[in-house]
């Protein structure tokens, strides 16, 4: 398993793409629009990997001064709890470290809170929709 970041617009992004589509927008039955995919340059690109199979990403986007938001977090069904996400999470916040982040926050779906907060995110709000589904706002100060 290998994990980094990844440039916007190459192949490795490809993958990304098709990864979250498949796994968070599909089921919703939603899709990216090209403004969407292009605002995503400026983000950080994370992806996990098995060689050159795309397993598991996020995406981490400056939310405020020193804060970061998480988002997209795609892992593959067959690997989720296995690892790989917890992996891709540390990374991400090593990164956001390394880089003078202090704070880590995110709309949680519902279903991955357990997920967060064994890695210590808390949950900082009352349930909300969106896309659709329930979510929290959580976040982890680093």
């Amino acid at each position: 398993m290998a994990i980094k970041v990844i440039d916007h617009g190459s192949d490795d992004y490809k993958q990304m793409i098709a990864l979250r589509q498949l796994l968070l927008r599909k089921p919703l039955g939603l899709n990216f629009s090209d403004d969407e995919l292009a605002e995503e340059e400026s983000d950080i690109l994370i992806g996990c990997f098995d060689e050159d199979k795309l397993e598991g990403c996020c995406l981490l986007t400056e939310s405020a001064p020193n804060v970061l938001r998480l988002r997209q977090m795609a892992v593959l069904s067959g690997l989720q709890g296995k690892g790989v996400g917890r992996a891709i999470l540390q990374f991400a916040e090593n990164i956001a470290r390394d880089r003078g982040y202090k704070k880590m926050v995110m709309h949680a779906r519902k279903t991955a809170i357990g997920f967060y907060e064994k890695l210590g995110y808390i949950i900082m709000s009352e349930e909300f929709i969106e896309v659709s589904i329930p979510h929290y706002l959580m976040e982890k100060n680093l």
